[in-house]
């Protein structure tokens, strides 16, 4: 078809004004050049990479090249190491009005050591905490991204104040209501007096609501009517050992048959009647039911080993105590006088214990559990540092006989996928949050080099290794 001189000319004309109307692109806030990105899903390296930032969200991931990018800021990594920000998957924030201040000033910690996600593992300050996340998304506050349970779930006279009772099935659907109003996060569960009918009632109701649960079991439940329920997740190795006892039916009803005696039988009562009974193929058992039914592991191997040694370690110089607010310090006092009262066979079995759970976790990850990186760091957990303690864990996992790379996943996309957050949060990839850490060395070739950080970037904020140090010296009190 022919084209009238006058109508090409309106086309010209129309595509002139077209692109004289296009607005040039806005500079990006941010551009990481030549960074080393660490692909935590396929656990390599990809070098040589350009990020691109803006309004706290990752843009482009590229290859580096010669053509610069308009940016407000342009960070040259020089072939440093690019890895999605850490997830610490066991938090505490708790102790009351009077420590508000002094749990919010541990929030630079868990930044100073590159993590930009943490996960509350229930306590009373939930106003507080969404106080804090609103600052944070409003950029009036630094400190990792929050999510939190909310008030735990226990029975009657709980240890933990804030925590919501729960005896009957009533009492269970009110407390969910309660969480669901508050918009928590997660469900989570505690065993100091609540009981088998209870915990496994709450577990399953939550289910039916599609909320996510984890927690300490009463020892008057077995894992598999927990895991049968719907329970997401287990803290801590205690549960899933007495699981790997081919004696729990038995345990179980004898510490069932004692809650009505006059010394009932707990956890630490009957661990070495557990620990004898231990056995390599009861335990695979346990740990192929776990990944069938896809339930998490929060190991907390450091806390464990800290609280073993305490007996015997004196933590008056550890030079990360003076951040550590003295109203804090002071919670301490029940853990540390429980330690010196020990018994030498005590000290010497919870190290026999701290060596067991150590031999669990590479079977756990063989057998295809899900395991999550926590440091149940906060008040009470005496010498339980916010930030270095989630690092201690990692090495742990990796002395243990995790790989770097599978100590790495559990600590950023386990964590993002666990809270149903991995389309937004646990890989450097184009739409996800812009929280990454720059790292000088290779964290896939040595665990330690977490340690090694040159800058960190949280909700697109980026704060240099000086930032970070002006942060921390800001919450030093002596």
């Amino acid at each position: 078809m022919k084209l009238s001189s006058t109508l090409l000319l309106g086309y010209v004309a129309l595509a002139l004004g077209a692109c004289a109307g296009q607005q040039p692109q806005q500079p990006y806030d941010l551009v990481i050049t030549h960074a080393n990105v660490v692909d935590v899903e396929a656990e390599r390296v990809l070098p040589n990479q350009t990020v691109c930032i803006a309004q706290g969200q990752i843009r482009r991931v590229q290859k580096s090249g010669s053509r610069a990018l308009a940016a407000k800021q342009t960070i040259d990594a020089q072939g440093q190491y690019l890895i999605p920000g850490l997830w610490d998957m066991h938090v505490h924030f708790r102790g009351g009005d009077s420590l508000t201040a002094a749990n919010r000033n541990l929030l630079p910690l868990y930044l100073a050591h590159g993590i930009t996600s943490v996960r509350d593992a229930g306590g009373d300050l939930t106003p507080a905490i969404f106080n804090w996340r609103e600052q944070m998304a409003a950029g009036k506050l630094a400190g990792p991204r929050i999510y939190t349970s909310g008030p735990k779930l226990d029975g009657p006279r709980p240890t933990w104040a804030g925590s919501l009772v729960v005896e009957t099935p009533a009492q269970i659907e009110r407390a969910l209501d309660s969480l669901q109003r508050l918009k928590v996060d997660y469900v989570k569960l505690y065993e100091s007096t609540i009981s088998r009918e209870a915990f496994l009632g709450a577990v399953a109701a939550a289910e039916k609501r599609g909320l996510t649960t984890t927690g300490h079991m009463p020892y008057t439940a077995t894992l598999r009517e927990a895991v049968e329920s719907g329970l997401d997740a287990s803290e801590h190795l205690y549960y899933v050992f007495k699981a790997c006892s081919p004696k729990e039916d038995s345990i179980t009803t004898a510490i069932r048959n004692s809650q009505s005696t006059s010394k009932p039988l707990g956890l630490f009562a009957v661990l070495p009647a557990i620990y004898r009974t231990y056995d390599a193929a009861t335990a695979a058992r346990t740990y192929r039911m776990l990944a069938q039914h896809r339930t998490a592991v929060v190991p907390t191997l450091h806390i464990q080993k800290v609280l073993a040694e305490l007996p015997e370690t004196d933590h008056a110089r550890d030079t990360l105590l003076a951040y550590i607010d003295p109203k804090i310090q002071a919670t301490y006092a029940r853990r540390i006088a429980s330690a010196r009262a020990q018994s030498a066979a005590t000290r010497a079995f919870n190290k026999q214990l701290g060596a067991r759970f150590m031999s669990m976790v590479p079977q756990m990850q063989a057998a295809g559990v899900t395991l999550l990186a926590g440091s149940d760091s906060g008040p009470f957990n005496s010498y339980v540092y916010p930030g270095a303690s989630l690092l201690g864990e990692l090495e742990l996992m990796v002395q243990a006989g995790l790989t770097p790379a599978q100590a790495l996943k559990a600590a950023t996309i386990n964590g993002a996928r666990f809270l149903k957050a991995e389309q937004r949060s646990g890989t450097i990839r184009a739409g996800k949050d812009a929280d990454v850490v720059l790292l000088r060395a290779n964290p896939l070739q040595n665990i330690s080099n977490l340690r090694g950080i040159h800058t960190v970037v949280a909700r697109g904020q980026v704060y240099s290794a000086a930032d970070l140090r002006q942060m921390v010296q800001a919450v030093k009190h002596r």
